[in-house]
């Protein structure tokens, strides 16, 4: 079950990284307050894309080759990210909005999950050693 949840999470990073790179404008308006941080920045949204990409991929070859230093690396990113969002909802005063309820579901669990998820890591033939 834990490599279901670990794939899934390797998918959702790809996935933004993906949804990034490709439809920066559609991320910049449909992503809960991200148009109030400033003007649309086509550029800026790719490269964060890519990053998004880079973990998500790093995540799925370390899942794949069974190689936790891979997945640990994939997860620094979002890890960093989501406690760059905190920062951010302390500045903002701690509401507890639309914005903080999506940052909560879209960037801080599934962060913190796979980085937590990551540590934990063992290889198959020593899960049961």
């Amino acid at each position: 079950m834990t490599r279901l949840v670990q794939w899934a999470l390797a998918a959702w990073f790809l996935g933004f990284g993906f949804w990034m790179f490709f439809t920066p404008m559609s991320f910049y308006q449909l992503t809960p307050d991200v148009a109030d941080m400033g003007p649309f920045n086509r550029h800026f949204v790719m490269d964060i894309g890519l990053v998004f990409f880079a973990s998500g991929g790093a995540m799925a070859y370390g899942i794949y080759r069974q190689d936790k230093t891979a997945i640990v690396c994939g997860t620094l990113w979002p890890m960093f990210h989501a406690i760059f969002h905190i920062f951010i909802w302390f500045q903002r005063g701690v509401p507890f909005d639309f914005v903080a309820f999506s940052n909560l579901f879209s960037i801080q669990l599934p962060a913190w999950a796979a980085f937590v998820l990551a540590l934990k890591f063992t290889h198959r033939s020593n899960q049961y050693a």
